[in-house]
């Protein structure tokens, strides 16, 4: 039924080989249990491959196989709780295949509008999700930042005091960003993909920043946007600059120890200028 992309879950971690390698078993099950009939190319991205489908009556719907880890096993909750406002609709979820069934929407993303344009409507999405509370399976915010000779000692610092403020217990998704807003049919824009974490909604931020990093204009440019997205999404500042500093070094820690050394340049410049702000 689908044929996997060549190096397609290389990085997930243990187990992944036997689970890609049982990706097509697992499709032509939940086609058969859901009663649907593959129409379009086969897509991925890290952890997933999506498949474009129509159900039994003619609807178009996409099927999604996920690799399940601690970010992902939560998806379809998330999704539940987001109940289609301003968030692709869940349509039904297999958690022994790791299947869901979601609504079709468009391929144009907001990575493809201009970034004012972007960052405009993720605020408003922003606004819309932070009443939702997360419930207790969600995961809570954790931090475990541990010495990295690569790290100036103030940088580290400070970022450890910054993990140390309280948090609160919005469902945020860490993991919200451009490419993962997608044109729809009922709404203009919607959410997909979300990583559920029970946090402050200042949490998301840092994502809008390194993505579409090129784009800025040197350190004014990095203030510009993340007051824009603060704006925005009416975030308190000083917390989203805290949490900020906190993930810009967290990640620059585990680029350098995944040598991705692009990223951990970018995510050096991050927090950097967090610290300094």
């Amino acid at each position: 039924m689908i044929t996997v992309p060549e190096g397609f879950g290389e990085g997930l971690g243990d187990g992944a080989p036997e689970w890609v390698a049982n990706l097509p078993k697992l499709a032509t099950k939940a086609c058969a249990r859901w009663r649907l009939t593959p129409d379009g190319a086969l897509m991925n991205g890290f952890c997933a491959v999506v498949l474009p489908v129509r159900q039994a009556d003619g609807h178009p719907a996409v099927l999604k196989l996920s690799w399940t880890d601690d970010e992902t096993q939560h998806e379809p909750l998330a999704l539940r709780l987001y109940d289609g406002n301003g968030a692709v609709r869940l349509l039904d979820h297999d958690a022994e295949l790791g299947a869901l069934l979601l609504e079709r929407l468009d391929r144009h993303s907001l990575d493809d509008e201009p970034v004012d344009l972007a960052i405009g409507v993720i605020g408003g999405l922003l606004r819309r999700h932070r009443g939702i509370q997360a419930p207790g399976e969600i995961r809570r915010f954790s931090s475990e930042l541990e010495d990295h000779p690569a790290i100036p000692r103030d940088l580290l610092g400070a970022a450890r005091e910054a993990g140390t403020r309280p948090m609160g217990t919005t469902l945020v998704n860490e993991d919200l960003h451009y490419e993962n807003v997608l044109r729809g049919d009922r709404e203009p824009w919607l959410v997909i993909d979300p990583k559920p974490l029970s946090g402050d909604p200042e949490y998301c931020v840092i994502p809008l920043l390194w993505n579409r990093f090129d784009e800025l204009d040197g350190p004014r440019g990095l203030t510009d946007r993340f007051l824009a997205v603060c704006d925005a999404g009416e975030l308190d500042v000083a917390k989203a600059r805290d949490w900020t500093l906190h993930r810009a070094v967290t990640n620059w820690i585990w680029c350098l120890e995944e040598d991705m050394a692009d990223m951990a340049v970018i995510c050096a410049d991050i927090a950097r200028w967090a610290a300094r702000t």
